[in-house]
Protein backbone atom coordinates (compact mmCIF):
# COMPACT_ATOMS: atom_id res chain seq x y z
CA UNK A 1 0.00 0.00 0.00
CA UNK A 2 1.79 3.10 -1.27
CA UNK A 3 1.55 6.22 0.88
CA UNK A 4 1.26 9.50 -1.04
CA UNK A 5 0.81 12.87 0.67
CA UNK A 6 -1.28 15.84 -0.48
CA UNK A 7 0.50 18.62 -2.35
CA UNK A 8 -1.15 21.26 -0.14
CA UNK A 9 -2.57 23.71 -2.69
CA UNK A 10 -2.00 27.29 -1.40
CA UNK A 11 -4.69 28.61 0.94
CA UNK A 12 -6.80 31.31 -0.69
CA UNK A 13 -6.80 29.55 -4.09
CA UNK A 14 -10.12 29.99 -5.90
CA UNK A 15 -11.98 26.71 -6.48
CA UNK A 16 -11.26 25.45 -9.99
CA UNK A 17 -14.48 25.00 -11.94
CA UNK A 18 -15.45 21.79 -13.66
CA UNK A 19 -18.25 20.17 -15.61
CA UNK A 20 -18.35 16.46 -14.77
CA UNK A 21 -20.81 13.59 -14.97
CA UNK A 22 -22.35 12.29 -11.74
CA UNK A 23 -22.03 8.52 -11.67
CA UNK A 24 -24.90 8.17 -9.20
CA UNK A 25 -27.40 9.39 -11.78
CA UNK A 26 -25.39 8.50 -14.92
CA UNK A 27 -27.16 11.25 -16.82
CA UNK A 28 -26.54 14.48 -14.92
CA UNK A 29 -23.56 16.77 -15.41
CA UNK A 30 -22.57 19.32 -12.79
CA UNK A 31 -20.28 22.30 -12.40
CA UNK A 32 -18.74 23.52 -9.16
CA UNK A 33 -21.30 26.37 -9.15
CA UNK A 34 -24.17 23.85 -9.42
CA UNK A 35 -23.03 21.95 -6.33
CA UNK A 36 -21.42 24.52 -4.07
CA UNK A 37 -22.95 25.11 -0.68
CA UNK A 38 -24.38 28.33 0.66
CA UNK A 39 -21.77 28.45 3.44
CA UNK A 40 -18.92 26.46 1.88
CA UNK A 41 -17.98 23.46 -0.22
CA UNK A 42 -15.98 20.30 0.44
CA UNK A 43 -14.38 18.64 -2.59
CA UNK A 44 -12.99 15.16 -1.90
CA UNK A 45 -10.92 13.15 -4.35
CA UNK A 46 -11.57 9.45 -3.76
CA UNK A 47 -11.71 6.19 -5.69
CA UNK A 48 -13.39 2.83 -5.32
CA UNK A 49 -10.46 0.57 -4.49
CA UNK A 50 -8.01 2.48 -2.27
CA UNK A 51 -7.64 1.02 1.25
CA UNK A 52 -7.20 4.55 2.64
CA UNK A 53 -10.57 5.53 1.15
CA UNK A 54 -12.18 2.35 2.49
CA UNK A 55 -10.74 3.20 5.91
CA UNK A 56 -12.35 6.68 6.01
CA UNK A 57 -15.45 6.43 3.82
CA UNK A 58 -17.90 5.84 6.67
CA UNK A 59 -16.65 9.00 8.44
CA UNK A 60 -16.73 10.99 5.18
CA UNK A 61 -20.38 9.99 4.67
CA UNK A 62 -21.18 10.92 8.31
CA UNK A 63 -19.52 14.31 7.82
CA UNK A 64 -21.54 14.86 4.66
CA UNK A 65 -24.76 13.94 6.43
CA UNK A 66 -23.94 16.10 9.46
CA UNK A 67 -22.98 19.22 7.52
CA UNK A 68 -24.88 19.35 4.22
CA UNK A 69 -28.07 20.34 6.07
CA UNK A 70 -26.10 23.27 7.50
CA UNK A 71 -25.24 24.72 4.09
CA UNK A 72 -22.10 22.79 3.14
CA UNK A 73 -21.88 21.44 -0.41
CA UNK A 74 -20.19 18.04 -0.67
CA UNK A 75 -18.61 16.77 -3.89
CA UNK A 76 -16.68 13.53 -4.44
CA UNK A 77 -14.53 13.11 -7.55
CA UNK A 78 -12.65 10.12 -8.92
CA UNK A 79 -9.83 10.86 -11.36
CA UNK A 80 -8.13 7.48 -11.60
CA UNK A 81 -7.13 5.90 -14.91
CA UNK A 82 -9.81 3.25 -15.43
CA UNK A 83 -8.00 1.52 -18.30
CA UNK A 84 -5.24 0.33 -15.98
CA UNK A 85 -7.44 0.32 -12.85
CA UNK A 86 -10.83 -1.03 -14.01
CA UNK A 87 -12.00 -1.37 -10.39
CA UNK A 88 -12.44 2.44 -10.50
CA UNK A 89 -14.68 2.39 -13.59
CA UNK A 90 -17.76 4.63 -13.72
CA UNK A 91 -20.05 1.60 -13.38
CA UNK A 92 -18.29 0.55 -10.20
CA UNK A 93 -18.33 4.16 -8.97
CA UNK A 94 -22.12 3.95 -9.14
CA UNK A 95 -22.08 0.75 -7.06
CA UNK A 96 -19.61 2.23 -4.56
CA UNK A 97 -21.78 5.33 -4.11
CA UNK A 98 -24.92 3.29 -3.46
CA UNK A 99 -23.17 0.74 -1.22
CA UNK A 100 -21.87 3.60 0.94
CA UNK A 101 -25.11 5.61 0.91
CA UNK A 102 -23.72 8.74 -0.73
CA UNK A 103 -26.18 11.62 -0.49
CA UNK A 104 -23.79 13.73 -2.57
CA UNK A 105 -22.57 13.50 -6.18
CA UNK A 106 -19.73 11.18 -7.16
CA UNK A 107 -18.22 12.71 -10.30
CA UNK A 108 -15.91 11.11 -12.83
CA UNK A 109 -12.90 13.15 -14.04
CA UNK A 110 -12.06 11.05 -17.09
CA UNK A 111 -9.48 13.50 -18.51
CA UNK A 112 -7.83 13.98 -15.10
CA UNK A 113 -7.79 17.72 -15.81
CA UNK A 114 -9.76 18.51 -12.64
CA UNK A 115 -7.39 16.56 -10.38
CA UNK A 116 -4.55 18.51 -11.96
CA UNK A 117 -6.39 21.82 -11.51
CA UNK A 118 -6.85 21.05 -7.80
CA UNK A 119 -3.30 19.69 -7.53
CA UNK A 120 -4.83 16.53 -6.05
CA UNK A 121 -2.32 13.74 -5.58
CA UNK A 122 -3.89 11.09 -3.39
CA UNK A 123 -7.11 9.42 -2.36
CA UNK A 124 -8.57 10.69 -0.15
CA UNK A 125 -7.58 14.31 -0.74
CA UNK A 126 -9.76 16.98 0.94
CA UNK A 127 -10.30 20.60 -0.23
CA UNK A 128 -12.58 22.90 1.79
CA UNK A 129 -13.70 26.21 0.30
CA UNK A 130 -15.52 29.07 2.01
CA UNK A 131 -18.67 30.77 0.70
CA UNK A 132 -16.46 32.92 -1.57
CA UNK A 133 -15.02 29.73 -3.14
CA UNK A 134 -11.57 30.35 -1.60
CA UNK A 135 -9.56 27.43 -0.24
CA UNK A 136 -9.38 27.54 3.53
CA UNK A 137 -8.44 23.96 4.34
CA UNK A 138 -6.60 21.21 2.52
CA UNK A 139 -5.30 18.27 4.41
CA UNK A 140 -6.17 15.21 6.35
CA UNK A 141 -9.42 13.94 7.81
CA UNK A 142 -7.62 13.07 11.06
CA UNK A 143 -4.57 11.11 12.25
CA UNK A 144 -6.15 7.67 11.66
CA UNK A 145 -4.64 5.48 8.93
CA UNK A 146 -5.25 1.84 8.04
CA UNK A 147 -3.51 -0.28 10.66
CA UNK A 148 -2.21 2.51 12.92
CA UNK A 149 -4.74 1.84 15.71
CA UNK A 150 -5.93 5.45 15.94
CA UNK A 151 -9.74 5.58 15.79
CA UNK A 152 -11.45 7.67 13.14
CA UNK A 153 -12.80 10.97 14.40
CA UNK A 154 -12.67 13.37 11.48
CA UNK A 155 -11.35 15.98 13.94
CA UNK A 156 -9.11 17.93 11.57
CA UNK A 157 -11.69 18.23 8.81
CA UNK A 158 -14.63 18.74 11.20
CA UNK A 159 -12.75 21.56 12.93
CA UNK A 160 -12.18 23.30 9.60
CA UNK A 161 -15.83 22.83 8.55
CA UNK A 162 -17.00 24.24 11.89
CA UNK A 163 -14.77 27.24 11.20
CA UNK A 164 -16.51 27.80 7.86
CA UNK A 165 -20.02 27.34 9.22
CA UNK A 166 -19.60 29.31 12.44
CA UNK A 167 -17.17 31.97 11.20
CA UNK A 168 -14.31 30.79 13.42
CA UNK A 169 -10.62 31.00 12.63
CA UNK A 170 -9.10 27.95 10.99
CA UNK A 171 -5.63 26.82 11.92
CA UNK A 172 -3.37 27.50 8.91
CA UNK A 173 -0.97 24.76 10.15
CA UNK A 174 -2.63 21.86 8.34
CA UNK A 175 -1.36 18.29 7.96
CA UNK A 176 -1.44 16.74 4.48
CA UNK A 177 -3.74 13.87 3.74
CA UNK A 178 -2.08 10.51 3.16
CA UNK A 179 -3.45 7.91 0.78
CA UNK A 180 -2.98 6.00 -2.45
CA UNK A 181 -1.56 8.07 -5.27
CA UNK A 182 -3.97 9.08 -8.01
CA UNK A 183 -3.53 6.63 -10.87
CA UNK A 184 -2.40 8.86 -13.73
CA UNK A 185 -2.70 7.91 -17.39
Amino acid sequence: MARTASNMLPLGTKAPDFYLKDQKSASQWFSFADLKGEKGTLVVFICNHCPFVHHVIEEVVMIANDYRVQGLGIIAISSNDVVNYPQDSPELMTEFAFENNFEFPYLYDESQAIAKAYDATCTPDFFLFDNQDKLIYRGQLDDSRPGNGIPLSGNDLRGAIDGVLYNRSINPDQKPSIGCGIKWK
